[in-house]
């Protein structure tokens, strides 16, 4: 497994996971309406983008298994995004893609926290994070807030630099 940029040839395989019923029906977007298009573009975008960091999770085939982002970077915090497609699931690639992430943000980019929310419904996302030791945020700032207001019954998560360098990733 690694971390790489986004390629265009990851393209079909993103596609493949927004329009699995499996990985998005517990998400917000409406992914599955997207188009190969939207992905190239989205992927080419990623090139350029200074605010967001997207990332390709791939095997040690270089084939695409998801798409792990830090996203909203600014003031020494980012939010954390991930999504992999349905035959990376169980296989450790999530944990591979965030562990490597929330490493990047801290090493590369200097960030002091990660943060991080998913829908209380998402049993599966929970029961991800939870099991890795991730702990609930309670008090989220009202900036990254208001940018989801109107979203109910939201679980927050959140892990900043000192505690991260404190503790073992090795818990797959």
């Amino acid at each position: 497994m690694k971390l790489r940029s986004l390629q265009l040839k990851d393209a079909p395989f993103m596609l493949e996971w927004m329009h699995d019923r499996n990985v998005t029906e517990k998400l917000r977007a409406d992914f599955a309406s997207k188009t190969l298009s939207d992905a190239e573009a989205f992927i080419t975008q990623s090139w350029q983008d200074a605010k967001n960091v997207h990332m390709a999770i791939v095997s040690d085939q270089d084939e695409y298994m998801g798409t792990v982002s830090l996203k909203s970077i600014e003031d020494g915090t980012a939010e954390f995004a991930i999504t992999v497609r349905t035959k990376a699931m169980g296989r450790g690639y999530s944990w591979y893609g965030m562990d490597s992430i929330i490493r990047l943000a801290f090493e590369k980019h200097g960030l002091n926290e990660v943060y991080w929310c998913v829908s209380r419904d998402n049993a599966r996302a929970v029961r991800f994070y939870d099991k890795h030791g991730f702990f609930e945020k309670t008090d989220v700032s009202p900036n990254i807030l208001e940018r989801y207001v109107g979203i109910p019954n939201l679980k927050w998560y959140c892990v900043q630099r000192e505690y991260w360098n404190k503790t073992s990733h090795s818990n797959i």
